[in-house]
């Protein structure tokens, strides 16, 4: 099984390192393909109509595959191997409480997470997934836990300038983002040309301090944490930036994900998760991660899927 340390962000912080990080997903991935081949059984999906039975699938196997995309702080791997993020903690306390007394990491690409969740390769995307209109077509969302704007790592003292996505423009700066990340069609709705994609916020920053590129875009509190997590003295991260849209701001907010006809498991979740809102209890998790009282949200999957 996945290593899991109980959903606490590592205490070591300085120092992570991008290779230290990547061969752990890749040992994680190769152990979870082990793991597929050999003993998990991939539990069939058909749309019956009667809100599917996963739950009770879990419950017998006592164990529940999150999909996680290595990115801080929603899901990734510690200096100490171990898998840590803000989604997998969520899943911890709310599985527990369906009873399902184990989380397995699936580490796997952003971009591959709708794909794997749907192939039955793993049993819920908890990855801090933006829920969007095309991706509601293809899974079913929980409520979201949080809100969020984006933010950019650019060179220290921030040459260019760049606050906002229209500045990117104006100035031709080469931008990098994640693969599959929302980021891309803001940059592109406000004209960016010049677009290249990373495997994740590491890479973005080193990308910048190597000035291979001028800004990598990313969430707010993702863009903070690995600043703060490296340490670095050749780049920093802007102010928050709002997104827009065909002229409107856009505040973006993510969820866990399920598949479609596991609607009696979603249900289930979402019980759990109001639970802990209306408590304090889901800020408590999240604010060690870098979340704030402020990017709570009482929004739910239905407003987005709709928007």
């Amino acid at each position: 099984m996945v290593p899991y340390d109980n959903g606490s962000p590592p205490t070591d912080r300085p120092g992570l390192r991008r290779r230290a990080l990547l061969t752990g997903a890749a040992a994680l991935a190769a152990a979870g393909a082990i793991g597929a081949s050999s003993g998990c059984s991939r539990v069939a999906t058909a749309d019956t109509g009667d809100g599917g039975r996963l739950l009770e699938q879990l419950r017998a196997r006592g164990s529940v595959r999150l999909g996680i995309a290595g990115e801080q702080p929603y899901g990734y791997i510690g200096k100490d191997g171990k898998v840590t993020g803000s989604a997998p903690a969520i899943a911890t306390r709310i599985f527990k409480r369906l009873g399902v007394d184990r989380v397995e990491p699936f580490p796997t690409e952003f971009g591959s997470l709708i794909f794997g969740l749907n192939s039955l390769q793993f049993d819920v995307v908890a990855a801090g997934m933006y829920i969007n209109p095309d991706r509601c077509q293809q899974v079913l969302f929980a409520d979201p836990e949080y809100r969020m704007k984006d933010a950019f790592i650019v060179a220290k003292g921030n040459p260019m300038k760049l606050r906002d996505y229209k500045d990117i423009a104006r100035t031709g700066a080469r931008m990098a983002t994640g693969i599959g990340y929302a980021e891309i069609d803001y940059a592109k709705a406000a004209g960016v040309k010049r677009i290249t994609t990373l495997p994740d916020q590491l890479a973005g920053l080193l990308a910048v301090e190597q000035g291979r590129v001028d800004v990598f875009a990313g969430t707010a509190v993702t863009v903070r944490n690995v600043l703060e997590q490296t340490r670095s003295t050749k780049a920093e991260a802007t102010d928050e930036v709002t997104p827009y849209v065909d002229g409107k701001p856009v505040v973006d907010v993510g969820g866990f994900a399920f598949r479609r006809p596991e609607r009696n498991l979603r249900d289930a979740f979402n019980r759990e998760l109001h639970k802990m809102k209306r408590s304090g209890e889901l800020l408590q998790i999240m604010r060690p991660f870098g979340f704030s009282e402020d990017q709570m949200t009482t929004l739910t999957a239905e407003e987005k899927c709709r928007a």
